[in-house]
């Protein structure tokens, strides 16, 4: 219970540095003013209302996706170096924004957002498929051979498509690199459907999952129908990240680290591991986001850099010292 009290203390703390930190440092009275009585004429007021809340928000929905699909693709895979990217995730969306900018000639975020949610989507059920094939169901090797593929099959697609076309590639740089800035609350309605469905979906495999980390004869005496729980896991796993791809485009290292952080708090608990995915990935994307806008001022590092460069030695750290890779 402590853990889970002092974790709730450090999210708190972390969504205050969302809002109060930045370029433009803003006292936590004048954020909470801003939140409960907010006034259009003053500065700070709108700067929190119109820019640092729609960001924070993002990095909410994001992170918690990023977390909770990192602990259920390690979960479902049993293997502890697993990530969402795995599915193929990021390189079907890459693919997705890539033609969609090169076809269609679109440049706006808002609309980028659905060829990357539908990028996402189409190829996590292509691999799906792809490990079905043949005899026996869609193994865990099966999936990530599948995956692994893929993702190098589409990321050569994207590499071909970027030098032909340069003004394709002016668009996607931007999108590639992975923010949160410039993010709209409208832009994070359309998402929020595909962000709850996943997580339902998620809490409901957590039972399933536990059984599956004794093992797939286990899990079958156990009366797990295996077939069922890792479609549904998979189902999870593409509506949380291909949301949270479509929102920020690909971050790296948030769905590796959070698992193991997870299990250090709760311990091997599934059903638990997805409820701590979805706390200590905002708290790790918005930590990753504040550090990003302060390292360099008076301009600010992106999130998609600063979880590559915050997140391999913080894996490390967690490889030596907590000493839970074992799912």
């Amino acid at each position: 219970m402590g853990r889970v009290l002092g974790l709730a203390a450090v999210a708190l703390l972390v969504v205050v540095a969302a809002l109060a930190v930045g370029a433009r440092p803003i006292p936590p009275g004048t954020v909470l003013d801003a939140l409960v009585q907010p006034d259009r004429a003053v500065s700070d007021h709108l700067v929190v209302l119109d820019l640092r809340l729609p960001r924070m928000l993002a990095g909410i929905l994001v992170g918690a996706s990023l977390g909770v699909s990192g602990v259920l693709m390690q979960g479902i895979t049993r293997n502890p170096l697993a990530d969402p990217g795995l599915l193929g995730v990021n390189a079907g969306a890459s693919l997705a924004v890539v033609l969609a900018i090169w076809v269609g000639g679109v440049t706006g975020p808002g609309e980028l957002v659905w060829f990357a949610f539908a990028g996402a989507g189409g190829v996590a059920a292509l691999v799906y498929a792809l490990g079905s094939l043949g005899r026996g169901a869609a193994t865990p090797v099966r999936l990530a051979l599948a995956g692994a593929a893929l993702t190098a099959l589409l990321l050569a697609l994207v590499s071909a498509v970027l030098l032909v076309s340069q003004e394709t590639l002016q668009v996607y740089r931007f999108w590639v690199v992975g923010s949160l800035a410039g993010t709209e609350r409208a832009s994070l309605l359309p998402i929020l459907p595909a962000f709850a469905a996943g997580l339902v979906l998620a809490l409901w495999a957590g039972t399933a999952l536990n059984a599956v980390a004794l093992g797939d004869d286990t899990a079958r005496a156990l009366g797990v129908r295996l077939g069922l729980a890792r479609a549904g896991t998979l189902l999870a796993v593409t509506l949380l990240c291909g949301a949270a791809v479509a929102v920020a485009g690909p971050i790296s290292f948030v769905g590796l680290v959070v698992p193991h952080l997870a299990r250090g708090v709760v311990g091997p608990d599934q059903r638990l591991g997805v409820l701590a995915g979805a706390v200590l990935g905002p708290v790790v994307l918005l930590g990753a986001d504040v550090l990003g806008r302060v390292i360099l001022p008076p301009g600010e590092v992106q999130v998609g850099i600063m979880t590559g460069l915050v997140g391999g030695p913080a894996f490390v750290w967690v490889v030596r010292h907590l000493r839970i890779m074992q799912p």
